[in-house]
């Protein structure tokens, strides 16, 4: 009869399975969810901001831009006009009024077409220069 001896048995290191604990999956699919989710905001917000960009008629700023690059010096009153065979049917008007006694002027823009209004706008603008 053959005895065998058993101490072999003990010298054997146990047998390391490797894998990932719950808990370290459910935070990597959190860390994924959350890049994800930021990535799809920053698209719908950057498409948003594209369809803004593709505008088809003028804005109040356009005025704006033109009112500011003409001149710096700024008188209280109304102002109307159109913008020629660009954009038919649509015209606009300016309120300038004294905001302050330093020079400060309140510009309110409207655009409008026929007689609706398309955009609207309320700058401030500064001019030492201007007179009452």
């Amino acid at each position: 009869m053959k005895i065998y001896d058993a101490s072999f048995l003990s010298r054997q290191q146990p047998r390391r399975i490797s894998a990932f604990t719950l808990l370290e999956v459910m935070i990597a699919l959190a860390i994924f969810f959350i890049a994800l989710f930021s990535i799809l905001g920053l698209v719908s917000q950057n498409l948003r901001a594209a369809r803004s960009l593709n505008q088809m008629g003028p804005t109040a700023g356009m005025v704006a831009a033109e009112m500011t690059a003409m001149t710096n010096k700024y008188y209280e009153g109304s102002e109307s006009g159109d913008f020629g065979e660009l954009y038919p049917n649509h015209s606009w008007t300016r309120d300038v009024m004294i905001y302050g006694t330093n020079g400060l002027y309140e510009v309110n823009i409207a655009v409008l077409k026929g007689n609706n209004v398309e955009s609207t706008l309320t700058i401030l603008l500064f001019s030492p220069e201007s007179t009452r």
